[in-house]
């Protein structure tokens, strides 16, 4: 059997970067992991960087900002995964200029995972974040490096545990605030099943150059489906507040960072439906759970269970 792919990580202690890091290490690439000194001696990060030897993962001493670490340490692997945070994204283009001058980088994968920012309606602060994403995209592009974007929508870990409720701990249990009339479906995500399908996706040659939408099917639900869905578990009726569209965009405008952030990607994804108001097309985007049907996802009505 060919030899797995080596995999860099540059943000890999980060959010949804440790969940990647793990699924490549679990999955028998050898798994590399950008990291700064600082970091390492880190006590906030210590449990994980722990767990991350454990795993076999190597560290590279090194950071985003530092050309001559970056460059060594893309030239130790065949392929780069990115998952820096929103104050990084424009730094990319460090990554991509240390790709090209690597010269051998079979794949590159950008930090996505979220909205598909070539087909989103978003209003500020969400739309300039987008708009940062989708420029890393036309500059891989323009330098020819092969790439997979990964569109995995929502963390369930950030937006099911209160039913994208701001500020609150647990689902709600008596009244429920929703953006706009509750109809677009969106898509929610166990990170866990994000990192498995994108890890699956690295030597997959149906997924150079496209788009891959996590979208399995049981995942795919409209904001008045999902209180139905809790309503249902928890025996209660909850009382429905709807705000409409333009009320939520007078909110945005009002609200301070990060609350403006949240409710502006609220109004993308549950007032526009941009997780779900296109088709996938061939030409540009694969969808994760029909490549590979043998991964048992976790869907948002097992998600649920946890809270009841």
């Amino acid at each position: 059997m060919a030899e797995k792919s080596k995999i860099l990580f540059i943000g890999g202690t980060g959010y949804i970067g440790k969940f990647l890091v793990e699924a490549s290490a679990l999955a028998g690439h050898p798994t590399f992991a950008l990291v700064r000194q600082s970091t390492l001696s880190s006590p906030d990060k210590s449990h994980l960087i722990d767990k991350f030897k454990t795993l076999g993962v190597n560290f590279i001493i090194g950071d985003l900002y530092d050309a001559e670490s970056l460059l060594s340490a893309v030239k130790q692997v065949d392929v780069v995964i990115s998952t820096v945070g929103f104050p990084q994204l424009a730094d990319q283009v460090k990554i991509i200029a240390a790709i090209k001058e690597a010269g051998h980088i079979k794949r590159f994968f950008p930090s996505e995972f979220g909205n598909d920012v070539d087909r989103v309606h978003a209003v500020e602060p969400a739309k300039s974040a987008f708009a940062t994403k989708a420029k890393i995209r036309r500059a891989i592009e323009a330098e020819g490096i092969p790439y997979t974007y990964v569109s995995s929508n929502f963390f369930a870990g950030y937006f099911l545990p209160n039913l994208s409720q701001p500020g609150l701990k647990s689902p709600p249990r008596d009244k429920v605030v929703i953006l706009g009339d509750g109809n677009p479906k969106a898509v929610f995500n166990k990170e866990e099943d994000i990192a498995t399908y994108t890890i699956r996706a690295v030597e997959d040659p149906r997924t150079v150059n496209k788009i891959l939408y996590i979208k399995p099917p049981a995942n795919i639900i409209s904001f008045n489906d999902l209180v139905s869905l809790w309503e249902k578990k928890i025996g209660k009726t909850l009382e429905r507040v709807y705000v409409p569209e333009e009320d939520v965009l007078k909110q945005i405008q009002e609200a301070p960072l990060p609350l403006n952030v949240v409710l502006s990607i609220g109004h993308s994804v549950f007032v526009k439906g941009d997780h779900t108001n296109f088709e996938i097309e061939p030409s540009f985007g694969v969808e994760a759970s029909e490549l590979y049907p043998d991964v048992k996802y976790t869907t948002v009505d097992e998600y649920l269970d946890q809270f009841v």
